[in-house]
């Protein structure tokens, strides 16, 4: 059965190995399958719910489009292209903000965790930003949402709205409700230094994680530096639950190598922390460094990046203006 894939990635900068196996890893598996129709969208108007140097985002955005090139994904086979180049997307999202109510947003969690203690202060986008989300969706009939844990809540969301409006305006289906994608053998990418925490960005220790952008012996470096303890490695799954640096390192070398946890278990089982990492060590070298050479290779060429993003940009209002005219012809503007 064909799909209509929608996923986006924020414009964040020094996107890393967490990104890779979380996501973009699994956006080439899903364009490479013939059946697949893949949209992948950088979506720098998530972004600017919180406070953004402009020159930086800027660059982040180019950024984010050369690390989508550079690991596989083909802007001739699938559509890339970033959010604010596409007006409907902001128009959508208020057409959807008046069909959304109150207490659906009131239960997203990801707005109390991202606005803190203070949520007087935090933006009004960050609040109503799961609405921009379903409007990003729900604008190219994606059938189907590849999804974290931590964006299941925000899909509900849009299988909610798409229901809502199709029942208020009497429009079986116009709107489809997108299934979830769940990622299969994936291992969630926990920091180098603590694998009781997620590997991120804003970690003040660069040691903590593996950037797509780091040369090859910078990532030796960091893996050589990797969190461990003191115990061989274990024969099962149950043994990790009590030792989380084994069970992320474990997961890297499952993820990047397309096998089972259990597999990797098996490969490893009794052997020490030292030989399991030159292993680890040579499979990330060759996973990631000739991705991080083709995007420092391609941040030369700004002007082929904005082509890129500019032709995606065309296809994808190609696409959403025609469901935002059919929208407005439903409200009756």
């Amino acid at each position: 059965m064909s799909k209509k894939i929608f996923s986006g990635v924020q414009p964040t900068g020094n996107l890393h190995l967490g990104n890779y196996i979380g996501a973009i890893k699994n956006f080439v598996n899903l364009q490479n399958d013939p059946d697949n129709s893949c949209i992948y969208c950088v979506v720098d108007l998530h972004a600017i719910t919180v406070k953004q140097n402009p020159k930086q985002l800027n660059r982040n955005i180019r950024e984010t489009a050369a690390a989508f090139i550079a690991s596989g994904l083909d802007y001739k086979k699938s559509i890339i292209f970033n959010q604010s180049l596409v007006p409907a997307h902001s128009e959508g999202s208020w057409i959807l903000s008046c069909v959304a109510r109150m207490g659906w947003l009131n239960r997203m969690t990801q707005f109390k965790e991202k606005a803190g203690k203070d949520k007087e202060k935090a933006s009004v986008g960050l609040y109503i930003y799961p609405i921009l989300m379903a409007a990003d969706i729900l604008l190219y009939d994606a059938t189907h949402v590849p999804v974290g844990d931590d964006q299941k809540q925000h899909l509900e969301l849009s299988r909610d709205i798409a229901n809502k409006f199709n029942l208020d305006f009497n429009s079986p289906e116009f709107l489809i409700a997108p299934e979830p994608l769940i990622q299969k053998n994936f291992a969630r990418i926990m920091s180098l230094k603590d694998g009781t925490k997620k590997m991120s960005k804003s970690d003040p220790s660069d040691l903590s994680r593996i950037n797509l952008n780091d040369t090859s012996d910078q990532i030796s470096n960091k893996i050589k530096k990797a969190k461990t303890d003191s115990e061989p490695l274990p024969d099962n799954e149950s043994d990790l639950s009590k030792r989380p640096e084994a069970e992320n390192l474990l997961g890297i070398y499952s993820s990047l190598s397309d096998q089972l946890l259990s597999k990797t278990i098996d490969e490893f089982s009794g052997k020490n922390f030292s030989d399991f990492k030159d292993k680890l060590l040579n499979l990330v070298v060759d996973k990631i460094a000739p991705i991080s050479l083709e995007i420092n290779k391609l941040l030369k060429d700004e002007k082929f990046l904005d082509e890129v993003l500019k032709e995606g940009a065309n296809k994808a209002e190609e696409i959403a203006e025609r469901k935002i005219k059919n929208i407005k012809k439903i409200l009756g503007f």
